[in-house]
């Protein structure tokens, strides 16, 4: 017989802080602007990180308290712990309303700008809720958005600009991971899909492959041009190193999607893959070596494109 989980690991798991390392990305302005050493900037990206943690986590427990009787259905999601009944909704409530106002309150802190993203980043997950995550296309490019915001809170923390360039490929890695799970929710839930996720009867899986692929290539294209082309590039030429991670690790997740069928959850294979992992950590340190001024006399800068 198996134990039910406690009302605190319950609780605790309601909030999904394994999903936290998407919030990582909004430390991305701190490193490419070299701001890592200035303690005060990485005290304000702290916070934000923080704050956009707490946002997301109040966002996960009113979206499970919004689909609940759907999460049911689904074979995965039922064990989650508003769908199993190891949580009360009033309870999931009053967490909810907790982070957010903590989020809200710490965002405030950093900065009214930092609040004002923090705040267009809710409006969009409401947005999201209410409209979008019943239409295919426009379920994953509003979700996709979110991470946009996420690596944008970064800059506006800190006070510094953040390249186009970055945002764009920042929003294809997260349409290919967003694509990568709703492809994986298509295959599992058969003809039942629609039950528990209404954008996915409208979606084919011809059609999700097709995207898989085009979000890929769009993210290695974006971050190529990036690394050679960007202003940050022109003053730190090393940076183009780090395509060769960011083309491997999109590689990489393009082959567990396909051949794993492993694109569910995206934040476990982030923990658990071995390759993905090396070429996370090797990439943060080829990145941080780029922007201490690590030298490559015999690339051309790159700088043109803006």
């Amino acid at each position: 017989m198996q134990n039910r989980p406690s009302k605190l690991g319950s609780a605790i798991s309601l909030l999904r802080l394994r999903q936290w390392t998407k919030n990582l990305l909004v430390f991305a302005a701190l490193m490419f602007t070299a701001s890592f050493s200035d303690s005060h900037k990485v005290l304000l990206a702290c916070a934000a990180f923080l704050a956009m943690c707490l946002a997301s986590s109040g966002i996960y427990v009113f979206n499970d308290l919004i689909d609940v009787e759907k999460d049911r259905l689904h074979p995965e999601k039922k064990n989650r712990p508003l769908a199993a009944g190891n949580v009360s909704k009033g309870a999931a409530i009053g967490m909810a309303s907790i982070a957010l106002a903590a989020s809200l309150t710490i965002s405030a802190w950093v900065g009214l700008d930092s609040l004002l993203v923090v705040g267009f980043y809710l409006a969009l997950q409401v947005l999201y809720n209410l409209l979008t995550k019943r239409i295919p296309i426009a379920d994953v490019f509003t979700v996709s958005l979110g991470f946009v915001v996420r690596a944008a809170l970064g800059a506006v923390a800190i006070g510094v600009q953040i390249s186009g360039w970055l945002l764009l490929c920042t929003m294809a890695l997260a349409l290919l991971l967003s694509l990568g799970k709703r492809r994986h929710e298509f295959i599992l839930m058969g003809e039942d899909r629609g039950g528990s996720r209404a954008s996915l009867a409208g979606y084919t899986q011809q059609t999700l492959d097709a995207l898989v692929v085009f979000s890929a290539c769009s993210s290695a294209l974006f971050y190529g041009v990036y690394a050679l082309e960007s202003a940050t590039a022109a003053a730190h030429p090393g940076l183009i190193l780090t395509a060769i991670f960011v083309f491997y690790g999109v590689a990489r997740y393009v082959y567990l999607i396909f051949s794993k069928d492993e694109g569910g959850e995206p934040d476990r294979i982030l923990l658990k893959d071995v390759h993905i992992i090396a070429t996370v950590v090797l990439y943060i340190v080829f990145a941080i070596f780029a922007m201490k001024g690590l030298s490559l006399p015999y690339v051309e800068s790159g700088g043109n494109l803006r």
